[in-house]
């Protein structure tokens, strides 16, 4: 009995071992240590790397969901107008997502090959190319706003009350894009803590900032919708200050320096170039976005309002694994920059089966209790029942959400964007659309055509990308 004892007692201070080791990692992931991820173990650099990145996706995705939780309280139309404005915004957002593709090919694979004058030269073109962009992508989105909303299937009150709100955002997409392209370079460069730390500043600041503008606090007047833009854009904005002041400030060895601002063509050309391709892919699945909210916009408000709060319930679960993604990017890079192929690809295939079945939980408890997350945002019946229509049927695909992503990501970060843009291509607009289309319209499934699309285009995208990636051809990528 004693001997029994005994054992349980070692076999406690065994697991409790575990469990501080545990800690010991995560602070040490979010210390923002530099580390050789090329040379420690596989499991610590996968660990070290998507914490801080994980967490940086939840900030991010807790963001969104606190801002439609405010904003909801305005009505359908506010909420849809919320809805119609992201949409419009993922425009930006994949063309940020592009950007950041080729940076992270280019600083990932120069950090691999311990070429640091390389990777820094790479992050300043970058960040040139991400502001001409965003101010030439500014003047159309301000001067033809009520344009858009009207052709994205707006009613008169979001086109003629509401259109401020869609025009501050669209307005100011330079810090959505350099908040994009410059956390892009701290993951590649080996610290994700620089970017987990910006996000959260951000988004707290506008979390603070949302309640007290939408609805007045004191002497300060309640601005409603207009007041979550310029909260979001507040904090935004504060945090590519903190960005600019860490490139120019921090002790990392990847520390910018006034002599490092400089134009070179034959750069810039090279990251554009790999850039295209992830422009292309993040337009092309993107798009497929808008069009699923035009087609949904037919069917009114309140339908468009369940379908937004269940995307950012969607969003908020997907966006941690996001991180992982992320990680698995860059070590391919970094590992292929080293000459470390079969390392790269062992990389992926543990980020792979950690996230599939995280999003294997989330996707269950999703499909279960939808109501529950759509009632934390809004009680009215109508919308309540299409929204959790909505977020039970896009659940069913987490688990191959979970594989494609990461599979995605993995090409991407070796270099190879034009591979992934034919996958969208395919998945997105010669199979999704026409095949909501014909659920929609020719069969009058109405919106539940639409959800279902969702989830079968992106079962074949993770399919598709897992095939490319066993075949291995991307481990020959040249940067």
């Amino acid at each position: 009995m004693e001997n029994k004892l005994c054992f349980k007692f070692k076999q406690f201070q065994f697991d409790f071992s575990k469990i501080k080791d545990l800690f010991r990692h995560i602070s040490h992931a979010i210390s923002g240590k530099e580390e050789d991820y090329t040379k420690i173990k596989i499991s610590k650099a996968i660990l070290y790397l998507s914490i801080p990145m994980v967490l940086e996706m939840l900030m991010e995705s807790l963001f969104a969901v606190v801002d439609i939780f405010f904003v909801s309280k305005l009505g359908a139309d506010a909420i849809a107008t919320v809805g119609i404005t992201e949409s419009l915004m993922t425009i930006i957002y994949a063309i940020a997502f592009g950007l950041t593709a080729g940076t992270s090919a280019i600083i990932s694979r120069r950090t691999g090959e311990k070429n640091l004058e390389g990777a820094k030269s790479g992050a300043v073109q970058a960040i040139f190319m991400g502001i001409i962009i965003s101010l030439i992508l500014a003047i159309p989105f301000v001067i033809f706003t009520k344009e858009i909303l009207g052709f994205m299937g707006a009613n008169d009150v979001i086109v003629h009350q509401y259109s401020s709100f869609t025009r501050l955002l669209l307005g100011s997409n330079v810090v959505v894009m350099l908040l994009f392209v410059i956390n892009s370079i701290f993951r590649s460069a080996g610290n994700p803590a620089y970017s987990m730390r910006v996000l959260w500043i951000g988004n707290i600041i506008n979390m603070v900032l949302d309640p007290i503008l939408i609805f007045g606090l004191g002497f300060i007047p309640a601005l409603g919708l207009m007041g979550a833009a310029i909260a979001t854009t507040t904090g935004r904005s504060i945090a590519v200050i903190y960005q600019i002041y860490i490139l120019f400030h921090s002790s990392s060895k990847f520390r910018l320096m006034l002599k490092d601002l400089k134009i070179e063509l034959g750069l810039m050309l090279k990251i554009l170039k790999l850039s295209v391709g992830g422009i292309f892919q993040s337009i092309i699945a993107t798009s497929s976005w808008v069009i699923m909210v035009r087609l949904i916009s037919q069917f009114g408000s309140e339908i468009v309002a369940g379908y937004t709060i269940a995307i950012r319930i969607v969003v908020f679960a997907l966006l941690p694994s996001w991180g992982l993604s992320n990680a698995a990017a860059t070590l391919v890079g970094q590992n292929l920059g080293a000459n470390r192929p079969d390392r790269a690809e062992r990389s992926v295939q543990i980020t792979s089966l950690v996230n599939i079945v995280f999003l294997g939980v989330i996707g269950a408890i999703l499909i279960v209790f939808p109501q529950m997350f759509i009632r934390f945002f809004i009680s009215t019946p109508s919308v309540l029942a299409h929204g959790a229509l909505c977020l039970r049927m896009i659940s069913l695909g987490f688990i191959f959400y979970g594989l494609g992503m990461v599979m995605m990501q993995a090409i991407n970060g070796a270099g190879d964007t034009k591979t992934p843009t034919w996958i969208n291509f395919f998945c997105f607009w010669i199979f999704e659309i026409p095949l909501a289309i014909f659920l929609t319209n020719i069969l009058e499934m109405n919106e539940f055509g639409v959800y279902l699309a969702i989830p079968i285009a992106e079962t074949a995208l993770a399919l598709i990308a897992f095939w490319v990636f066993k075949k291995g051809k991307w481990k020959l990528k040249k940067v």
